[in-house]
């Protein structure tokens, strides 16, 4: 098959990472002729274009592709997407994010590409924004579900909420859960030691890590009001946040005035391969962001046999199990977070059973093999229901 990949941005996050293990493997492992185009990166989240080219994936930068809505840049960005499209005559589009979702699946469709795919990350609209946002960006995911053959989300959440809100009809959805590189998670244990070592950690130290950009709604906030709680009933507590962004001053200097400083150090931007080593280094893994498809720190730490504490927000629940794998607590309620983090830093037998529970249910639904073995199965379905010769057509 001929396949591309659409994604707005080429960023370190939990999308970028799975649209490039499945770009590669569906090359590497399916032997099939795939291709990704993308923006350009801009920001302080870093980039994965480097390990984009390193896989052997053909990579294309469509300069006019950008997060932000501009519709002059939009309309650009949709005639060479488009046109790109013509020449490589693809039998599969896959698009992933808002911005390339809307433009690659008009072109596509526009296109008669035999079999169009959206993957949902991530609903862009959410209540916190205003109602005009919100509106608009459900229409417009209503408006461009129409224009492809599949929608597929990384968690039922996902699923549910958008058939609640009108986007397309259940039938339309599958649920695929992103993968990742399992191995690397189930045998970091031995790099525990050089990792907390470096990070300036003792034996004594329960740390708390946050992996989230450091970016709006991400849930810092609440983690620094929690630690202040934390911190004066369990001493020996540290807090990790692991990533960077435009909101790192600010939480910086919220830090400070709380008196936590001591407490809490930031490693800035991190590359993916360096994420199993940090899960060795922590014992909790706090997750507070206010929304989110499936989170993939939370798989990530359940591999590694780290308990998640978490808010109770869209794909979360499916993996962070009550009293099994971690704990739930609702969104905002920083009183009930503060209060989990105590439990299990007073609780190591609790964080082993809790881990150890996450390690052995959710390692191999994770592995990015499988991802890429049922997106592969799904576009060979979608191609049969096309008629005889479509794909000779293209």
């Amino acid at each position: 098959m001929r396949i591309a990949h659409i994604i707005t941005r080429l960023i370190v996050g939990g999308a970028q990472e799975n649209t490039l293990l499945c770009c590669r493997d569906l090359r590497a492992h399916h032997g099939h002729d795939v291709r990704l185009w993308t923006g350009p990166q801009q920001g302080p989240e870093g980039s994965l274009l480097a390990q984009a080219r390193d896989s052997g994936v053909a990579l294309t930068v469509v300069p006019s592709l950008r997060r932000a809505v501009h519709p002059w840049s939009d309309v650009r960005a949709y005639w060479q997407l488009r046109r790109a499209l013509r020449d490589f005559r693809p039998h599969v589009v896959h698009t992933h994010s808002a911005k390339a979702g809307v433009l690659g699946r008009l072109a596509a469709s526009r296109l008669r590409v035999p079999a169009i795919v959206h993957t949902v990350h991530g609903s862009p609209f959410h209540p916190y924004q205003s109602a005009l946002a919100r509106g608009l960006f459900r229409a417009c995911e209503r408006w461009a579900a129409r224009h492809c053959h599949q929608l597929v989300s990384v968690a039922d959440a996902m699923t549910d909420l958008l058939v609640q809100e009108g986007v397309a009809p259940r039938e339309k959805f599958i649920t695929i859960y992103s993968g990742m590189d399992v191995d690397a998670f189930l045998n970091c244990g031995p790099l525990r030691d050089g990792m907390r070592a470096e990070l300036g950690y003792g034996p004594q130290h329960v740390v708390i890590g946050k992996v989230a950009r450091l970016f709006h709604l991400k849930g810092h906030d609440d983690v620094i009001q929690a630690a202040r709680g934390v911190v004066a009933r369990c001493p020996p507590a540290r807090f990790l946040f692991v990533g960077d962004g435009v909101r790192r001053g600010d939480l910086q200097r919220q830090i400070a005035r709380a008196g936590l400083s001591g407490h809490v150090q930031f490693t800035g931007l991190l590359p993916p391969e360096q994420m199993p080593a940090l899960m060795a280094a922590l014992d909790i893994v706090v997750h507070a962001s206010l929304r989110e498809g499936l989170a993939r720190v939370l798989p990530q730490a359940l591999i590694a046999g780290r308990p998640v504490v978490s808010y109770d927000v869209d794909g979360a629940r499916e993996v962070v199990l009550p009293d099994e794998t971690g704990l739930l607590v609702p969104p905002r309620a920083v009183g009930p977070l503060a209060d989990a983090l105590v439990q299990l830093v007073e609780d190591a037998q609790l964080r082993q059973r809790l881990g150890a529970a996450g390690r052995a249910r959710f390692a191999e639904q994770f592995r990015h093999e499988r991802m890429s073995d049922q997106l592969a199965q799904l576009y060979e379905r979608l191609l049969s229901h096309h008629p005889t010769g479509a794909r000779a057509r293209v």
